[in-house]
């Protein structure tokens, strides 16, 4: 019998350093001996005395430590190492034989042993052993934690914002990463839906799964297929080899479907499909390959009116729509734009380039009173371009982009219409002309002065009194 005393990985954590060990030995004494050491040390620990059952075991729960006999009846015990660490690459494997040659060790820890220990041993030489292997494994854990803090900002991290409207995206991001079931992410362009289904994968027990995002509306449709369900070599012109679909490659991680809205009709019937049967078949294939994928979609459509219109399959917006995530736009949200630009600005002073450049209180109000059609993304294009044209430490309006100087607001909705009633004094329209010309022409100063019909000589002394002779 094996034991079923295993704690799910996704219910342990680097606190409660909770390990699983298995312990595959044939011999029923130093079956028991093993586990018992490895319980007296914290291990979760369960036993199998034949290779079938080891291969249940692995199969039936996550398993961190395997105890592993060479000498099993009717098997090679290194063929049995090869398909654990084919199966978990990432399982700490010590090898026990009481047949101990060089050879052998040699060939075990080639193919991935971590460990190699000869029978018999007595409790305090097996003690040490998984001593080391437990402190191997929360260094190992540590590191890793630490790599995606630094590479991902582990959570919420890089979503910014404390409006109301976020706290609330915050809960049910919270609530969805630790739920296996879809999720459709639903928000104008430029709102960060990629950036919210990367906080629902690194804030649950996927963060150690991949990650693989898919653009649905830049890819044509017979590349869209290939490349989620995979194809087999010959199924068309150029296909010399098979190759996986996405939707296999993540296996037990994340495919987050970017712009799934613009799926055609009948790659909708195939996804559809392989969510609910929970396999693929490639390109080409007669064959269904298993999958084990966690599924998040997001769209700036309307998928209500597209399964109005039969665009979208109304089964497969089911399927996707079991958790739903609205992310507000900018303009919902404007208390957050001081933050976001704050947080622009740090990242940009950081990389160590040029001037540390903060905002002026007149850019700020009016940055506050524009409408964001292009949300959080024209926020970061703005600050970006602002930063490389000015020359100055302060960014003034005049540093701002045309669309948003000639900004004017009436009423509750935003137009983009020049506001007749401002007398713009002369020195400072020759500034917004001249820098803008700079800024249209790349930093072509001669062909600046030509198209303005003003001599190069003019145009350097005007630029040093801007401050942007450089």
């Amino acid at each position: 019998m094996i034991a079923t005393e295993a704690v799910p990985v996704s219910e342990r954590t680097l606190e409660t350093n909770v390990l699983n060990l298995l312990v595959v030995e044939d011999e029923r004494a130093v079956r028991e001996c093993c586990r018992e050491v490895a319980r007296s040390l914290g291990f979760s620990a369960q036993t199998a005395e034949s290779r079938d059952e080891a291969y249940r075991a692995l199969n039936a729960a996550s398993i961190d430590v395997v105890l592993l006999d060479l000498r099993l009846p009717g098997n090679n015990g290194l063929d049995v190492l090869r398909e654990i660490k084919r199966r978990r690459p990432e399982t700490v494997v010590i090898v026990m034989t009481g047949f101990a040659t060089v050879q052998s060790a040699v060939q075990a820890m080639k193919l991935g042993a971590y460990d190699y220990i000869t029978k018999p041993f007595n409790f305090d030489e097996l003690r040490l052993e998984l001593e080391r292997v437990t402190a191997h494994l929360k260094l190992t854990a540590e590191n890793r934690l630490l790599r995606e803090q630094l590479k991902s900002k582990q959570g919420f991290g890089q979503l910014v914002g404390h409006s109301p409207e976020m706290e609330k995206l915050y809960r049910i991001i919270a609530k969805a990463a630790h739920s296996g079931h879809p999720v459709l992410i639903l928000g104008e362009s430029g709102t960060g839906k990629e950036l919210v289904a990367r906080s629902i994968h690194y804030a649950g027990p996927y963060k150690d799964k991949p990650f693989i995002p898919v653009d649905c509306g830049a890819l044509v449709p017979t590349l869209i297929e290939s490349e989620l369900f995979g194809y087999v070599k010959g199924a068309f012109t150029g296909a010399l080899r098979p190759k996986d679909g996405l939707l296999a490659t993540a296996e037990g991680g994340t495919i987050f479907l970017d712009e799934v809205g613009e799926l055609p009709i009948d790659l909708q019937a195939k996804l559809l499909r392989a969510i609910q049967e929970k396999e693929v078949r490639p390109v080409g294939g007669t064959r269904a390959v298993p999958i084990n994928v966690r599924i998040l979609a997001a769209t700036n459509r309307d998928l209500d009116a597209a399964v109005s219109q039969g665009t979208f399959r109304r089964d497969l917006y089911f399927r996707l729509n079991v958790l739903t995530l609205r992310i507000p736009p900018l303009r919902e949200r404007k208390q957050d734009i001081p933050l976001l630009i704050g947080t622009l600005l740090d990242r940009i002073n950081g990389t160590g380039e040029g001037l540390k450049h903060t905002l002026s209180d007149d850019a700020l109000r009016l940055m506050l009173e524009y409408d964001w059609p292009g949300n959080v993304r024209e926020l970061e294009n703005c600050i970006q371009r602002a930063c490389t044209i000015c020359s100055l430490p302060t960014l003034q309006v005049a540093d701002l982009p045309t669309q948003l100087r000639n900004f004017k607001q009436e009423g509750a909705a935003a137009e983009l219409v020049p506001d007749s009633t401002i007398i713009t004094p002369l020195d400072q329209l020759e500034r917004q002309a001249i820098l803008h010309a700079i800024e249209v022409l790349s930093g072509d100063k001669l062909e600046a002065a030509r198209r303005l019909g003003i001599g190069k000589t003019t145009l350097y002394r005007k630029l040093k009194e801007y401050g942007a002779a450089g």
